[in-house]
């Protein structure tokens, strides 16, 4: 199978409080030998940078309507009048509230999908392959 990554450089913002966020840049990675995931790396002028992963299929929900539990949520929402998407991360290191452009995100999304279509993800790790490999032995 042919590796193909999907990446997208955006500004995120990170909300601090309702009056304050600071510009956050990040890059959106997707790879079709990791099918379910999306990555998020946040350059936060630090020798070391920021790595989230978690479910592509919460992102694109999240696009939408809000979804997730725990860790990671999604949901759109309006900021001053332009369409964005807002994640909630969390973990023992700390909170973060970010905001990305909606229209960005749903583009890159459309990408991965093109790439690796819903439901045809689990023919990209080549599970099937290599049981038929072992079992032949």
């Amino acid at each position: 199978m042919r590796l193909t990554v999907v990446e997208r450089e955006l500004e995120l913002k990170l909300i601090l409080s309702p009056e304050r966020s600071i510009t956050v840049p990040a890059r959106l990675g997707y790879r079709s030998d990791d099918p379910y995931a999306v990555h998020i790396v946040f350059h936060i002028n630090s020798a070391s940078p920021v790595h989230w992963t978690f479910a592509r299929e919460l992102l694109v929900e999240g696009v939408f309507r809000p979804c997730g539990h725990g860790d990671v949520r999604v949901w759109p929402t309006k900021a001053e009048g332009r369409s964005v998407v807002l994640m909630a991360l969390s973990s023992p290191g700390g909170d973060a509230l970010l905001e990305a452009p909606a229209a960005q995100v749903s583009a890159w999304l459309e990408r991965t999908l093109r790439v690796v279509p819903p439901g045809t993800e689990g023919g990209q790790l080549g599970i099937d392959d290599a049981l038929d490999q072992l079992l032949a032995r």
